[in-house]
């Protein structure tokens, strides 16, 4: 059952913009948390928002 959830939110965040070198060094918990936030979040913010928790975890640069 965790492959698929884990599978599946790396799904949502490659949909929502997540670089793929960026996904490749964030952790399996990472990625499941990140997905739920972003699956929780209304559909025209999910992008914008997918970028600032990512920013804000460190994985990429903040939008200036």
């Amino acid at each position: 059952m965790e492959d698929s959830v884990a599978v599946d939110a790396k799904r949502i965040l490659l949909r929502y913009g997540t670089p793929i070198s960026v996904l490749d060094r964030i952790s399996k918990e990472e990625r499941i948390g990140l997905a739920r936030t972003v699956a929780t979040t209304p559909l025209q913010d999910r992008e914008v928002r997918l970028r600032e928790l990512l920013a804000e975890m460190g994985h990429i640069k903040a939008a200036s």
